[in-house]
């Protein structure tokens, strides 16, 4: 796992992302040109909601841009056996990335074991499809601890990464999170920074604390300003910013 891939490259930079969109008020023509944008500039994923995994599956066939779509979204409050379904559906339909939002209020009641058991489920049926999993933490509502908690429980659970916010909660990704996250999981998998990702500056002081995919809907943005004259460097947050409601730039 690389985790110091040449930000200086558009494609390297663009490998890392996974290309956003998960407004509810997304049309069809949004979503293709979404599709279209990753294909042209060669984004890791496509990540949409479930009901359009069938429709990017055609847009993108033929191209390495995965399908990725998300379960449980955004609250991690379904049952175990919605999300399943929720799953084999996007799975049947196309989808090579799920990313599921864990229990959030089980894993704060410390029901470990209920918590671990849907991720494994989870796990299984992804990689009985060729398919990786990725938890997302949503990192703003939990403690230090609970982080570190959840990221052990994704990893012996088989996640293929552990991701930090939905983007739809109080705040997104911080680099004090994502170093926590990497501290934890070390190598063994993979760490997703999402949610108020919007500036290069911003993706590469992710990726600098140990981030190997970028959630963001600003991907092309990112992209255009590589060759852009830079302002002064704002370091990435390492405290959450709250915000009063809705969401974070999608993702």
């Amino acid at each position: 796992m690389s985790l110091d891939p040449n930000l200086d490259n558009p494609r390297a930079i663009a490998s890392l992302i996974d290309h956003t969109l998960l407004k509810p008020e997304a049309t069809q023509n949004d979503i293709a040109r979404l599709c279209s944008e990753a294909r042209e500039f060669g984004f890791a994923s496509v990540c949409i909601n479930p009901c359009w995994v069938s429709f990017i599956a055609e847009m993108l066939a033929g191209s390495p841009v995965k399908v990725c779509t998300v379960i449980g979204f955004p609250l991690g409050a379904n049952e175990t056996a919605a999300k399943l379904c929720e799953a084999e559906l996007a799975l049947s339909h196309g989808a090579k990335e799920l990313d599921m939002v864990q229990n959030i209020g089980a894993l704060r009641s410390q029901e470990v074991d209920a918590v671990g058991r849907e991720i494994a489920e989870l796990a299984t049926v992804a990689h009985s499809r060729g398919a990786i999993l990725k938890v997302i933490l949503e990192t703003c509502l939990l403690t230090g601890d609970e982080k570190v908690a959840a990221c052990r429980i994704a990893a012996e659970a088989r996640a293929d990464f552990v991701k930090t916010s939905t983007g739809f909660s109080t705040a997104g990704a911080t680099v004090e999170d994502v170093k926590l996250m990497r501290k934890t999981v070390g190598e063994a998998l993979g760490v997703k920074a999402s949610g108020g990702i919007r500036t290069l500056e911003s993706l590469r002081a992710m990726v600098a604390a140990g981030a190997t995919r970028i959630g963001t809907s600003s991907g092309v943005a990112i992209l255009a300003s590589l060759n852009a004259p830079q302002p002064p460097e704002t370091p990435a947050p390492l405290h959450a910013a709250k915000v009063p409601g809705g969401y974070l730039d999608t993702y």
